[in-house]
């Protein structure tokens, strides 16, 4: 009998060890998520100040010497139609087309990729895209590439549909080696493609996600402190 008892008491402590552990789990679990949330907040005010920097800047001639994210710079020199890629892009209303990406070669015989703008998918290819751009001397804002996440498709080189700038396919594609910068093309007098407008107006939630992390992780402790107060 008194056997029985210890059995059920050591059986009981497990279970309430097994409970704590959970609690503490789950509370370390939702503390980490808000602090990196609180990380990203970070990130995303310095990227908002590097925009404001950038769109506030005055014009300088382009170098790939230039590290410099949101720089706007200015550059002459000549336009690869042949070469140019169609990465897959949704326009500010959520319709999927390309954004056309086209290399630049500038007068100093430095290459760099340029963001033309956006194009519905059934221009893909067309002559019209290619027939407003006269001018050899472009303006735009000039940004790092950054990597794709782990669930972007892999670039379609065969038929030329792209979901991310990979320089190691841009290589093989084109040939030629580039600089992990994109000038984002600036144009008021063109519409076709139309030109991407970089604003500072970018999502920004992480408080709000570290504030609920937070919080749930606050709940699991209180309420834990209290069941096991009442118990």
């Amino acid at each position: 009998m008194q056997q029985s008892i210890s059995g059920e008491a050591n059986l009981k402590l497990k279970r309430q060890l097994l409970f704590q552990l959970f609690v503490a789990l789950f509370i370390t679990l939702f503390c980490a998520l808000g602090t990196w949330q609180l990380y990203r907040l970070q990130w995303k005010m310095e990227l908002i100040s590097e925009i404001n920097f950038g769109l506030n800047s005055t014009p300088i001639k382009y170098s790939n010497s230039i590290k410099k994210n949101y720089q706007r710079v200015v550059s002459e020199g000549s336009f690869n139609f042949s070469n140019q890629i169609y990465l897959y892009s949704l326009n500010e209303k959520g319709k999927p087309g390309y954004d056309v990406i086209t290399p630049f070669k500038t007068i100093n015989n430095e290459n760099i990729l340029v963001n033309r703008g956006w194009i519905e998918k059934k221009l893909k290819e067309s002559a019209e895209i290619n027939a407003n751009l006269k001018k050899e001397k472009i303006t735009g804002l000039l940004r790092k590439i950054y990597k794709p996440n782990i669930f972007k498709p892999e670039n379609d080189l065969k038929n030329n549909i792209w979901f991310s700038i990979n320089l190691n396919d841009m290589e093989k594609y084109t040939e030629t080696k580039y600089p992990n910068f994109v000038i984002f093309f600036e144009s008021p007098d063109i519409k076709v493609p139309l030109p991407k407008k970089i604003t500072i107006d970018v999502p920004n939630n992480h408080l709000k996600y570290a504030i609920t992390w937070y919080s749930i992780a606050i709940s699991i402790l209180f309420y834990y402190l209290y069941f096991r107060r009442k118990k």
